[in-house]
């Protein structure tokens, strides 16, 4: 039953649990592959949290004690979520949408460029380094990049789960507990829309994110209440 023209889209507007975004993705991956519910885009922010990925070294969790740590069963290493921070997960039939794994990253990747270009950021992708990133090299100054936006993807039986994070306005301090992605170099860092002097609110961001969505991937969000989302709020 997968209408490819329209997706349903629901934003939470108070911090959801890791576990709780975990069982619900799973459930919703199933209900699409088993023609029970449409695609789901999910937007969301968590409380602050690490996750591992697949390749997560545990070399790269600086700071265990810091806050919890959740093995996310994605590809990648650790990363951050918290306040301040779009998180966007996208349960997507990568089966009817061509089946080609590579073009659905790289839609992931299109997606969160054109979302950053609403607000004057001019962001990509570079060879080796998984997520978006924006060049902060100063006139004759050595090389530094930061990355803005995340990327963290697992398909069972050609369905989504995971998928994106972009930092808005997080306390970016709080990557200091990890090494972001498994990237130690000097060179490459973190920031948000705030730290490159974007003030944005993160109902911005989801406008800008939404237009992008449809211009990517050709189909129309279609807002729904989250009551479907009941019970996976985190504990305040």
């Amino acid at each position: 039953m997968t209408n490819l023209s329209e997706v349903d889209w629901v934003v939470s507007d108070t911090p959801v649990s890791y576990d709780a975004a975990l069982a619900l993705m799973e459930a919703r991956a199933r209900a699409i592959r088993e023609g029970e519910a449409r695609e789901l885009v999910w937007f969301l922010e968590h409380p602050p949290l690490y996750t591992a990925g697949t390749s997560a070294r545990a070399e790269d969790l600086k700071d265990p004690a810091r806050f919890p740590v959740f093995d996310a069963g994605r590809g990648g290493q650790y990363t951050y979520h918290g306040p301040g921070q779009r998180v966007a997960y996208v349960m997507l039939d990568v089966g009817a949408r061509g089946r080609d794994v590579r073009a659905f990253v790289a839609s992931l990747e299109a997606w969160i460029i054109e979302a950053l270009a609403a607000f004057n950021v001019e962001a990509g992708v570079r060879a080796g380094r998984v997520g978006v990133w924006v060049d902060r090299t100063e006139p004759g100054g050595p090389l530094r990049e930061d990355k803005i936006a995340a990327i963290g993807v697992r398909l069972k039986r050609w369905v989504s789960l995971h998928g994106i994070s972009l930092n808005v306005a997080p306390e970016l301090e709080h990557f200091t507990g990890i090494t972001p992605c498994g990237i130690e170099d000097p060179r490459y860092g973190v920031t948000s829309l705030e730290g490159l002097g974007r003030v944005v609110s993160m109902a911005e961001a989801d406008m800008a994110l939404k237009a992008a969505f449809e211009d990517v991937f050709g189909s129309r969000l279609v807002r729904v209440a989250d009551g479907l989302l009941e019970g996976a709020e985190a504990p305040t």
